[in-house]
């Protein structure tokens, strides 16, 4: 097995998937490309903790790399300098996850991929409007702008889709995962700490670093298929392909290509309006017109369908026995459509009855290029370092639309609306340029140390294009309202970053690394980060290891610009430029960059050999954090609107809390500790087969330590944005996970465990209308004062998967994600808005999706 704790299974141990592990680092090559002499490690590795039994090469000469387990531990380039470190000698936890682990999720995506298979990563269960079209990972109950995802070790330009709504995700632009073609992948390393003295902005929460495939030979193929089979619906299939080639005698090519698609999922829910009752003195009639309108019409709490095509392109040669000449291309076409709210065809709430006499449930769509390339040179012996210099451009370009919609207001001026509308385009671009240096000598010719430096530059831009006018004039189209002329723009900024780090191995079980960087951005100033780690192999069994560091993420420049309004069948909410005066009236000002100071301490055991046990608690504090804040409604929110020229809709008077805004803020300090423990051993019963074993928990809690004020003198997070940062995520998550394999034959079984969340829910329409909350007085109904607390109670999922072995090159398994079809806890009816949102869209907890089925063919060759 190769259970997510289980890091000794990146060996390269099939004889048609051998990789380089090492060329995730800014200085390794491809061993398969520049054949290197064996290099001393500047590390003696007490031989029962860091390096477990080596099994007998002829043990897996001929058995397939899926269905290996236990195969030796793998070199590590994430969270280090030091050349030829592994997982389990570490200073901080990393977690390695090879690309067979990820494949037996049987999900897909790489984000999903990860949630199912690494407990510190969990998702939202559904995004709302343009942000459920891009995929946000949360690690350690952060948010997803708290992430660094790294490509091999350079970083990953993010997305240009930015997660405008309310929640856990609030301002979020991280990198989209997706985009990233799976089957590139060798493995993956998550470093479990602050990294921001190593790595800059944005690693909070942690590290991901993406290795992938480097090998000059070979081919594999696979397709995968499946539905969530309880509802039938969301089919998905994918096909992949990857293989390498020579270029020439001392270069390689490796090439990877993927097609993906999925089709709506769509929770089973009864719209209010269409459900033949409604409370006494709710605000929404019920539809009493002639035409019947089915019940479950609106399919808002749904997936999106989405097709998308990924390539990925490594190669590297040699230019002369010490440099090596290497690149990489990445490119992503993505079109994607979720659904929102039904528009009913009569009554209070009806929508162009004339044009949509059934009604209609408007599509918010994407249609989304990204692409990356990197260039670089890398060598050794230059005065005694080895060297690497590299330059990478990355962008990610989005053109969000609204289909099957009308623009009501307009309709009614002019008797004219459009029904398919391109409401706003994104652009990002990234480009970073970097130069690291790295020498291994001895102090005394007894100490052996590492010493690493370098620089960063690196160019931002970030644009919003205006979308076409009857997007938003008379008030926008239903759904999503365009961005205006007002909204648009280009911005960019620079920043210089230089990094020094020393690794010193005092003694032959003690080692300790001083990291620092300095960074410069051109819009919000200087920052200074440090790092210290250490660690001390008490015994060859026993290791302790603790790190302190400080850390820092930059506002993005999205959170910075961005502003755009949002229009629902009975509210309007609008996000304000923090720059902006309106903005300033109600209380804004510029932005800062977040601030962290982060602790871990932990321990390594390998009480007898091959169980291996790590243990590590965690501390991150984080000031200035950039949330949601200033929440207005009625006449200011209005106010605010209209002095940005929009005009709002005649539907939003329905209620006094219909129009609200808010704006980006450094209104919050927060407090996130936790504990990560994970265990693996594998049984080897002969004739039996071999039974792999492992266990992975996270404990996570965040607490809020302060609450900004705005300058009007009131509290920036009220108790609904104070939840979405402490609450909605799992309290715990616990992967337990077993891999057997014998003869032709493989299982694996997972279960997961997730803990409670706790959301602080908006009364809803069928809360009735003469309902008051104490606090501002004003009506209960879409109050942004009172909330309704809701819990997600505990949940476990069983997920199984059978494989079978045909020949050396054909693999077949089948496989149920959730076979119990466990779903969220139900919202009571006063929480649940229009009927059609069941479950807490914000909880990070069990999918709303149910049980999944699938079928997955691979070919080696």
């Amino acid at each position: 097995m190769e259970p997510i704790m289980n890091i000794r299974k990146l060996a390269l141990y099939s004889t048609f998937l051998s990789v380089s592990v090492c060329s995730g680092s800014v200085f390794a090559a491809s061993e398969k490309a520049v054949p290197e002499p064996a290099k001393a490690s500047v590390h003696k590795a007490p031989s029962k903790t860091v390096s477990p039994k080596t099994r007998r090469p002829s043990a897996a000469k001929h058995r397939p790399a899926d269905v290996i387990a236990g195969s030796e531990e793998g070199v590590i380039v994430t969270g280090t300098h030091a050349s030829n470190r592994h997982a389990r000698q570490s200073t901080s936890p990393i977690t390695v996850l090879s690309s067979a682990t990820l494949r037996r999720s049987g999900m897909m995506n790489l984000a999903d991929a990860l949630t199912k298979t690494y407990p510190s990563i969990n998702m939202s269960t559904m995004g709302n409007d343009a942000g459920a079209l891009t995929s946000f990972i949360r690690m350690r109950g952060l948010n997803p702008n708290q992430v660094l995802v790294l490509l091999d070790g350079k970083r990953r330009h993010t997305t240009a889709n930015i997660n405008a709504d309310a929640g856990p995700n609030f301002g979020a632009t991280p990198v989209d995962l997706n985009m990233i073609p799976s089957n590139m992948i060798d493995h993956i390393e998550v470093l479990e700490d602050g990294a921001a003295a190593m790595y800059g902005s944005d690693a909070i929460a942690g590290v991901v670093n993406i290795i992938t495939k480097k090998q000059d030979h070979g081919l594999n193929m696979s397709a995968q298929t499946g539905a969530n089979a309880y509802n039938g619906d969301g089919w998905q299939y994918q096909l992949n392909a990857d293989g390498g080639f020579k270029l020439g005698r001392d270069g390689y090519a490796h090439i990877a290509a993927q097609v993906y698609h999925t089709d709506h999922f769509v929770t089973n829910t009864v719209d209010n309006r269409l459900a033949g009752y409604v409370p006494p003195g709710a605000a929404n009639e019920l539809y009493t017109g002639s035409v019947k309108v089915p019940k479950n019409s609106n399919k808002i709490m749904s997936t999106p369908e989405e097709t998308r095509e990924n390539l990925g392109i490594d190669f590297g040669k040699n230019l002369t026995d010490d440099i090596q000449f290497y690149g990489q291309i990445t490119y992503a076409h993505r079109h994607a459509e979720a659904y929102e709210n039904y528009r009913v065809p009569s009554g209070s709430s009806a929508s162009n009855p004339e044009l949509f006499p059934y009604g209609y449930s408007p599509l918010e769509t994407i249609d989304e290029n990204d692409y990356a390339a990197t260039l670089g040179l890398k060598g050794r012996h230059f005065l005694g370092f080895d060297w690497d210099l590299s330059s990478t451009w990355g962008e990610d370009l989005d053109k969000i639309s609204n289909q099957n919609t009308t623009n009501p207001n307009m309709y009614a001026a002019t008797g004219y609306t459009p029904t398919t509308v391109r409401t706003s385009n994104f652009r990002l671009a990234q480009w970073t340029n970097n130069l690291d240096l790295r020498r291994n000598f001895k102090i005394a010719n007894v100490v052996p140390v590492t010493v690493a430096f370098g620089g960063e530059q690196r160019l931002e831009q970030y644009t919003i294009l205006a979308g076409e006018p009857a997007s938003y004039e008379y008030g926008g189209t239903s759904a999503l309202a365009g961005l205006t002329p007002q909204d648009a723009g280009k911005w960019d900024r620079d920043v210089w970053a230089a990094y020094l780090d020393g690794d010193f191995h005092l003694l032959k079980n003690w080692d300790l690394d001083f990291a620092g960087r300095f960074e410069h951005y051109t819009d919000v100033g200087n920052t200074e980060n440090g790092k210290v780690s250490t660690r001390y192999d008490i015994t060859k069994r026993i290791g302790l290891r603790a790190t302190i560091s400080n850390g820092f993420r930059a506002p993005t420049m999205a959170e910075q610009h961005y502003s755009a309004i949002n229009v629902g069948p009975t509210s309007v909410l609008g996000l304000l430029p923090v720059s902006s005066s309106e903005a300033r009236a109600t209380g804004a000002s510029p932005l800062k960059p977040e601030r962290s100071t982060s602790a871990t301490g932990g321990i390594v055991l390998e009480p007898v050999d091959g169980f291996h046990v790590e243990a590590d608690v965690y501390q991150i504090n984080i000031r200035d954090r950039v949330v949601q804040g200033g929440n207005v409604t009625g006449p200011a929110a209005i106010a605010a609107l209209e002095g940005m020229g929009v005009s709002l809709p005649a539907l939003t008077q329905l209620s006094e809390n219909a129009v609200q805004t808010y704006y980006f803020t450094n209104g919050a300090s927060t407090r996130t500790q936790g504990l990560d423990i994970k265990a693996d051993y594998m049984f080897r019963m002969h004739r039996f087969g071999n039974l792999s074993l492992s266990m992975a928990l996270d404990l996570n809690r965040t607490r809020l330590s302060h609450n900004g004020m705005s300058a009007t003198g009131s509290p920036l997070l009220n108790a609904q944005n104070i939840a979405y940062l402490t609450t909605a995520y799992p309290r715990s998550k616990i992967i337990l996970n077993a891999f057997w394999t014998i003869g032709k034959w493989d299982v694996n079984l997972r279960q997961t465990r997730y803990g409670e969340t706790t959301g602080m829910m908006t009364y809803q329409d069928w809360t009735p209308t003469a309902a008051i909350c104490p606090i501002d007085g004003k009506q209960l109904q879409q109050s942004s004062s009172c909330f309704a607390q809701f819990k997600n109670s505990p949940r476990w999922l069983t997920d199984l998967e059978i494989g079978y072995r045909v020949n050396s090159r054909w693999h077949l398994a089948v496989g149920a994600n959730n076979i119990f079809n466990i779903r969220p806890r139900k919202l009571p009816g006063e929480l649940n808005q229009l009927g059609a949102n069941p479950y807490d869209t914000f909880s990070s907890q069990v999918p709303m999706t149910g049980g999944y089925y699938y079928g997955r063919v691979n070919f080696t060759l």
